[in-house]
């Protein structure tokens, strides 16, 4: 009776066929009832994200310890500031932008403007092959 119950365990991890999202593309999945974004990067994206100097940054995380492939970006899509749900794509670092109070996310995640004090966060999640995730 103390073991979580089996729709409870259900909820706890969500797996999601990638095979379909082309380069440039993210996708907008729920897991635990939050958002989680799936950004498929551009070479360009990755560029970007591993150009930055990190000792810039106010939460200061390198591209590498936020992804396990380069090409894929998986993160909590909460703004850390207020919790609203940015927009993929936006801003000057053509990442995310929280219209309800302006802060600015690189194509990282990392928060680069704004009045959000840390980064997206980046969920525990796996890849059981090329193509499929399972997060949490």
């Amino acid at each position: 009776s103390m073991n979580p119950a089996a729709d409870t365990l259900a909820m706890a991890t969500t797996e999601v066929d990638l095979a379909p999202v082309e380069v440039g593309q993210a996708i907008t999945i729920t897991w635990r009832g939050k958002p989680v974004f799936i950004r498929h990067r551009t070479p360009q994206d990755i560029a970007d994200a591993e150009a930055v100097d990190v000792a810039t940054l106010r939460d200061k995380q390198t591209d590498a310890a936020r992804v396990q492939k380069p090409e894929w970006l998986v993160m909590v899509g909460v703004c850390t500031h207020l919790g609203c749900v940015p927009l993929g794509h936006q801003g000057q670092y053509n990442g995310w932008f929280c219209p309800c109070h302006g802060s600015v996310y690189d194509t990282s995640g990392r928060i680069r403007k704004g009045p959000a004090p840390t980064n997206l966060h980046v969920p525990d999640y796996t890849f059981s092959s090329d193509t499929t995730v399972t997060v949490g």
